[in-house]
């Protein structure tokens, strides 16, 4: 419990914000993650309090919460937006070097696809 208590701190006297342990945020306050899944966006406000979890041998980890009763609904998708993602997405499918188009994103560590990144040393040509 001490490590709960350490982040204890709804007045913000310590921290600066009013600060809650991991998982112990009242009512009313959510995350950017958490407003989203509700449809809503911060909409220019600032933060209004944060949760705080200790780690081992490191700073601790925070959250920014932001009050829900001042959050707006997230702007819808247009039909422009929805076109722009869907030629991103098939950019990242398509190999820069065989330009064939697969059904997954390719991994960018490899920079191509897996059969241009590892060809083959027993293919046709090699098989004799």
């Amino acid at each position: 419990m001490v490590a709960r208590a350490a982040f204890f701190d709804p007045t913000g006297d310590r921290y600066g914000i009013p600060t809650y342990p991991w998982r112990c945020a009242p009512d009313g306050y959510a995350t950017r993650r958490g407003l989203r899944a509700l449809g809503l966006r911060p909409g220019g406000q600032p933060v209004a309090a944060q949760v705080m979890r200790g780690r081992h041998r490191r700073g601790p980890l925070v959250a920014y919460l932001y009050r829900v009763d001042l959050a707006v609904p997230v702007r819808p998708m247009t039909s422009r937006k929805w076109g722009a993602l869907a030629l991103a997405m098939l950019a990242r499918r398509t190999c820069p070097r065989c330009r064939i188009t697969y059904s997954y994103c390719i991994p960018t560590s490899l920079g191509t696809c897996v059969p241009c990144a590892y060809p083959d040393p027993h293919g046709p040509e090699g098989s004799n």
